[in-house]
């Protein structure tokens, strides 16, 4: 019954993840579909689902990164404070926040970036919880 409720679910996110995708405009969606490509490159155990609003994938039962579009450019969340200070030459010509880093639009998505920082949240985030073998 488990995996029953489970797989519906992972249906339901899916459908919201591409109902988000679809309220975007042409360039914003582009994007999107880059940075799923490139997340899910380094994070293939991962699963789709909108949290906060937001398409984010969850790894081990966490969430491992969170993704949006806006009007001007798409981010990627959480940048940690250890990631900004580890790679500051990687991040320089992005803006950046506390929790942030923005990809303008206008510009190529730096694949490579993203692959590192969505590598580097993975070894933030604890083992899976579970029955060891």
């Amino acid at each position: 019954m488990k995996s029953q409720t489970s797989a519906k679910d992972a249906r339901q996110q899916a459908l919201k993840v591409r109902n988000y995708f679809a309220k975007q405009p042409p360039p914003a969606r582009t994007r999107l579909k880059q940075m799923r490509a490139a997340i899910r490159a380094v994070a293939p155990g991962g699963t789709e689902v909108i949290s906060y609003g937001i398409p984010a994938f969850r790894l081990n039962g966490q969430i491992l990164v969170w993704y949006a579009a806006w009007k001007h450019h798409t981010s990627l969340y959480p940048l940690t404070a250890a990631e900004r200070r580890a790679k500051p030459a990687t991040l320089k010509g992005y803006e950046t926040s506390k929790g942030t880093v923005r990809f303008p639009l206008g510009e190529p998505l730096p694949v490579g970036l993203v692959k590192r920082l969505v590598k580097a949240r993975i070894t933030e985030l604890p083992p899976k919880r579970g029955k060891s073998k």
